[in-house]
């Protein structure tokens, strides 16, 4: 397997970051290599990625998911499969650091693939960066969690007060 590592410090806190990466529909607004991503399912995408002329349609379970942690996915199908996770870390105030790590199957130009992937990943990782922090919120979040490819119950909500606000001033 070929392995591929970015990470970079964004200026959102965490929740931000994270809310924004779940929305999956929203990346190729940001990231020039993908063309068009289906949420399916909640564990379940379809993603079109292409570079010039050159497209590749493959399926990506969510294997698991953890909100403001981690999100962890594999190919489905296909010759040149990849498994990853990308995971969220507070740095400090409204900082995050985000990491990418993916493992590609090994085939013939493994080692140019690496290359190219490693240089995508930083490219689009800069490009989410600018994005995030040019919009300094989320456009969307899913706060459900997925074990062993096995969507949660979202926690519910901690319950509002019940003691009326007073206007001050």
């Amino acid at each position: 397997m070929n392995i591929v590592e970015e990470t970079i410090e964004v200026a959102v806190p965490v929740r931000t970051a994270y809310n924004q990466w779940t929305q999956f529909k929203s990346f190729p607004r940001f990231m020039s290599t993908v063309k068009k991503v289906e949420q399916i399912r909640p564990n379940l995408t379809n993603w079109v990625i292409g570079f010039g002329p050159v497209r590749r349609e493959f399926a990506a379970e969510i294997v698991e998911q953890v909100p403001d942690s981690h999100v962890v996915w594999r190919s489905l199908g296909g010759r040149s499969g990849h498994q990853g996770e990308v995971s969220f870390r507070t740095t400090g105030p409204d900082r995050t650091e985000i990491s990418v790590r993916i493992k590609v199957k090994q085939h013939k130009v493994a080692d140019l693939f690496g290359r190219f992937t490693h240089r995508v990943v930083r490219s689009e990782l800069a490009h989410f960066k600018e994005f995030i922090e040019g919009l300094g919120q989320e456009g969307g979040a899913w706060r459900g969690s997925i074990r062993n490819g096995h969507v949660q119950p979202m926690e519910p909500e901690p319950p509002r007060s019940r003691v009326a606000h007073w206007p001050v001033g």
